[in-house]
């Protein structure tokens, strides 16, 4: 299992990298769950990085637009990110889902078929009136995507926890690996939920609130990703 942490800026990422993260993932907070930074952002990141750990980043809360969506994938790759993660925010049906993420994947892989395509739903769904996570395994691996994710739309303090059962995604988990994919688990994840993620044992746990003191708009410390992978060590 391997540890995200989602900066949004280069002193950020300093402090995810020294604290260490297996996956520094570029995001803006400001613009959403998955929102968008620059591509000179991206880029600072990956420099930083130097090849030491793969770099993702975010394209996005999106819409059913699939050439905006695939332009803004394909400059998430430019940039050099090694992950290229898309939020299914604003579609509402399968079809919708394997049309924005059939052209999303053949954006980035046309480019660099080494890259990895990160097709995220929301365990909220309900509450922003979005695709079901339940039918992401099957759409994402018929797209052609590696890796599929479930976070939360809105960040009100509620996690994932809330809104799925350990059951449900036990169940995402291994529908997931089922189609060959890998599984992120991400939404307001906690220091109180690291049992609970050792059990489900995804590939990827996804965080950010809980390495900045609880408030996702403050900065990410050192100390707290040091204390995430000490949690993750710790774990039965």
């Amino acid at each position: 299992m391997r540890l995200l942490v989602s900066p949004m800026n280069l002193e950020e990422a300093k402090a995810a990298l020294a604290g260490g993260t297996d996956i520094l993932d570029v995001k803006n907070p400001r613009e959403g769950s998955l929102g968008a930074n620059f591509p000179w952002a991206i880029r600072e990141v990956v420099e930083l990085a130097g090849g030491a750990v793969p770099v993702s980043a975010t394209i996005g809360d999106l819409q059913y637009k699939p050439g905006t969506a695939s332009l803004a994938a394909l400059g998430a790759a430019y940039a050099g990110a090694d992950y290229i993660k898309a939020g299914l925010l604003g579609i509402h049906t399968p079809s919708q889902a394997s049309e924005m993420l059939v052209n999303i994947v053949r954006a980035v892989k046309d480019f660099d078929s080494r890259k990895r395509v990160v097709a995220a739903a929301y365990s909220d769904h309900e509450r922003v009136d979005s695709i079901d996570p339940a039918i992401l395994p099957e759409v994402a691996a018929y797209a052609g995507a590696d890796v599929i994710m479930v976070d939360t739309a809105m960040k009100d303090g509620r996690s994932t926890f809330e809104f799925m059962t350990e059951e449900e995604l036990e169940a995402f988990i291994r529908a997931g690996r089922d189609q060959g994919l890998d599984v992120a688990i991400a939404g307001n994840i906690g220091f109180q939920h690291m049992d609970l993620l050792m059990r489900l044992d995804p590939e990827i746990i996804g965080i950010r609130g809980m390495v900045c003191g609880g408030d996702r708009q403050a900065s990410i410390r050192q100390d707290l990703v040091e204390k995430a992978r000490e949690a993750m060590l710790a774990a039965p």
